[in-house]
């Protein structure tokens, strides 16, 4: 039967909806937190920034690693909301822990910092993947692409705010303790949050397997389904890892006068992804079609940075502007995201959900590695080209050859 408009909006600003985007605000906001503050608070402790940044941004996508096999895991086993719950505590707490570091006695200034991200990734890892599949399972499938578009689309605009607050705010140490207050005061915005009717209809059923991670690698069909998934996601963060965090390392390859701020490059990208995931939903819908959706916004993104990279920015601002054009392409996240979780049964899912964002924000460890590995041989430019070509190789590939998921029923198990 038709949804009536009333009865749309009602699913749509429901208050699983609302509570994963603001949860996922402040998830952005906290994730990226690091990246744009990463020179000034290094700087501020009298540590090298090229020394010590890589390390301390890989310790944190190692914890997102982990954490997205933990929380997923956990979400199939004990439910979607302990996720939400779980999570936002740890990242909070780690970030206040960020903040408090100027204080720190205890260790060196770098390895703790390094430590506090880590656990910080740890939480961060399991917001996402639980909020998509819970919103996912809560509405009907002619509305998942749209809801979960709303999601992201607002929660991204953490990324803004993150960076607009660390410009403001006296100090870097401001920004992780705001940052850590906001995830704390959401914690009782959730307590009136009801689990996923789709899970609660498997959760006391013994026979039925759940959260199995391994059970990816264990059938060749759901091992090429959950590898296709989370190649679909390298795009994204090769833009903001690479284009965006190292922006101010392609000014002068590019021959712009001026310093690039990092900070501003990923507020900009930020800028223009909270506005293409709030489209993607909407074009996955009028096209019938996630692959399509996601492949035509890989394809405006391949066109931007042939143009930024080889030209067309020529002043700061030009790259911002190309910043917010790679954004806008790569703003099929929570499409991705729900695209993966729509690929597994009730029984994964969360798993599937929370591990393959993580596995591809992992893979940004990888992605920094060829780019430092190549620079040295053939430039930033090209060593940025060369990175680029094989993430969007194995994004294109693995969009147009995986299952389409539009209108996909999801009440079944693997």
């Amino acid at each position: 039967m038709e949804l009536t408009r009333k009865q749309k909006l009602n699913y749509l600003f429901s208050l699983p909806v609302i509570v994963a985007a603001l949860g996922y605000f402040v998830d952005i906001y906290d994730l990226l937190l690091f990246s744009i503050v990463r020179i000034p608070s290094l700087h501020s402790m009298g540590l090298d920034v090229d020394a010590y940044g890589t390390m301390i941004l890989n310790w944190e996508k190692t914890g997102l690693l982990l954490g997205g096999i933990l929380w997923g895991i956990f979400g199939d086993k004990k439910g979607r909301l302990s996720v939400l719950f779980g999570s936002i505590l740890v990242y909070s707490l780690a970030n206040i822990a960020c903040g408090l570091l100027p204080h720190v006695d205890f260790m060196e200034k770098q390895n703790a910092y390094a430590l506090f991200r880590f656990v910080a990734g740890l939480g961060l890892a399991g917001e996402l993947g639980a909020g998509i599949t819970l919103v996912s399972e809560s509405l009907p499938k002619e509305l998942r692409a749209i809801g979960t578009s709303l999601v992201a689309g607002f929660g991204l605009m953490g990324a803004v705010v993150a960076s607009l607050t660390a410009d403001l705010a006296s100090d870097w140490t401001v920004s992780y303790f705001i940052g850590g207050a906001l995830g704390l005061m959401l914690l009782i915005l959730r307590i009136g949050v009801v689990e996923s009717g789709i899970y609660k209809g498997i959760e006391k059923n013994k026979s039925v397997a759940k959260g199995n991670f391994f059970s990816f690698f264990t059938n060749y069909d759901r091992f090429v389904r959950y590898m296709k998934c989370i190649s679909i996601g390298f795009p994204t963060w090769f833009c903001i890892g690479i284009l965006a965090v190292f922006a101010n390392q392609f000014g002068p390859a590019l021959g712009i006068v001026g310093e690039i701020d990092p900070g501003k490059a990923i507020m900009w990208a930020y800028v223009g992804i909270s506005v293409g995931d709030f489209a993607s939903g909407f074009i996955s819908n009028w096209l019938q079609s996630r692959k399509k959706a996601i492949f035509y916004m890989m394809l405006f993104t391949v066109v931007g940075i042939i143009l930024m990279l080889f030209g067309a920015a020529k002043t700061v601002n030009m790259y911002y502007f190309f910043c917010i054009w790679l954004g806008l392409g790569t703003g099929y996240w929570a499409l991705f995201v729900t695209m993966g979780a729509e690929q597994f049964g009730t029984n994964i899912r969360a798993t599937a959900a929370t591990t393959i964002p993580n596995m591809v924000r992992g893979a940004l460890i990888l992605m920094i590695f060829l780019f430092n590995s190549f620079k040295p041989s053939v430039g930033v430019i090209w060593a940025a080209v060369v990175v680029g070509v094989l993430s969007f190789g194995f994004g294109i590939y693995s969009t147009l050859t995986v299952s389409e998921t539009h209108n996909k029923d999801l009440d079944y198990t693997e």
